[in-house]
């Protein structure tokens, strides 16, 4: 009878034991265990996080509320030692499984990348790798592996090759896998109606970009894009230099000049457009979509010259004869004389 009562006794603790256990299980793998504040919080694991550092990134920024539980089925789950690097939101009461699936798999979030209003393709790192895992110098080296590659771009075009947008890229993606992803936008860019264009004008994409830097640099007021793209156009066709002052701004790299002088007319550059005819060897800035479309769809017009309004409004004169620009050029040297002795009266 004792024998009876030891065995009822045992299975009532045993079923109490498996039950309590299998509870227990049930809710270290399905209840919510990660109970961010906010519609999601974003996870980063960087290069070489160990599982130590997650699990201290977890505990520290109040991500997961039961850190045990998630450390135990990780590793039952071979999470601990298959950490991916990536950029991974974290959703309002997800389960352990939930998480770890999400991360074992490296199924991240994108990073959106934005950039524009740059002139040199130094200033491409600064603005790409913001936001991502890979540094300035590993972006650098995978544009240099990429141009020393390609015969499409050399170091003076390769900035052409980026359109101004916003891309969503994952955040540990690699240097090369930029210069890849970039490339196809640019192809996709450049699609069968944009390259009938510039094969009327007989250019190539890039040197059609490099137009478009010229007419942007050229062009603060949208509206005269067209015709200032024109204007050029016809001085290309007729052989005359463009004699494009934001191209000496360039040649110089002192881009806080205000006011071209004679002297800068001087530089020694390729990108002297005062000495050199023709395009320069690239773009003097990352010109924008409209500006490369204002090239495209350029006015036709006789206009050769082109000079600022004595309103300082931003925008231009044009004129087809040389004697109808000086007129031009006149009146805004006067108002300008008369601005100066103004300025120099008020400082007195």
């Amino acid at each position: 009878m004792n024998n009876k009562k030891f065995v009822v006794v045992f299975m009532l603790v045993g079923t109490i034991l498996l039950s309590s256990f299998s509870f227990y299980a049930y809710q270290m793998v399905f209840s919510p265990n990660f109970l961010v504040e906010g519609e999601k919080k974003i996870l980063f694991i960087e290069k070489n996080e160990t599982f130590k550092s997650l699990q201290n990134k977890l505990y520290d920024q109040n991500y997961v509320n039961d850190l045990v539980s998630f450390s135990f089925l990780a590793k039952i789950m071979d999470y601990d030692t298959s950490i991916k690097p990536g950029r991974y939101a974290i959703q309002p009461n997800m389960s352990n499984i939930d998480v770890i699936r999400l991360l074992r798999t490296g199924t991240q979030t994108p990073v959106r990348i934005t950039f524009n209003n740059i002139r040199l393709k130094e200033g491409l790192a600064p603005k790409l790798t913001e936001n991502l895992l890979m540094n300035e110098k590993e972006f650098n080296e995978a544009m240099d592996r990429f141009v020393k590659s390609n015969d499409e771009f050399n170091e003076h075009t390769i900035i052409s090759m980026f359109i101004p947008n916003t891309y969503e890229v994952y955040y540990n993606i690699s240097g090369d896998d930029l210069m890849k992803r970039m490339h196809k936008e640019f192809k996709n860019f450049w699609n069968d109606t944009r390259l009938a264009k510039a094969k009327e004008l007989g250019m190539s994409p890039t040197e059609i970009m490099t137009l478009a830097s010229i007419v942007h640099a050229e062009s603060v007021k949208k509206s005269e894009g067209k015709t200032i793209a024109g204007l050029y156009i016809n001085r290309l066709q007729k052989r005359i230099p463009l004699q494009a002052d934001p191209t000496l701004v360039f040649a110089a790299k002192d881009f806080t000049i205000k006011r071209v002088l004679n002297v800068h007319k001087e530089i020694d550059s390729p990108f002297n457009t005062y000495k050199n005819a023709g395009l320069p060897p690239g773009p003097i800035n990352m010109p924008p979509i409209h500006a490369i479309d204002a090239v495209l769809n350029y006015e036709k017009h006789n206009y050769i010259y082109m000079c600022a309004k004595e309103d300082f409004s931003g925008y231009h004169y044009f004129a087809e004869t040389l004697r109808e620009h000086i007129n031009n050029a006149n009146k805004y040297q006067r108002q300008l004389s008369i601005e100066q002795r103004k300025a120099r009266m008020n400082n007195n």
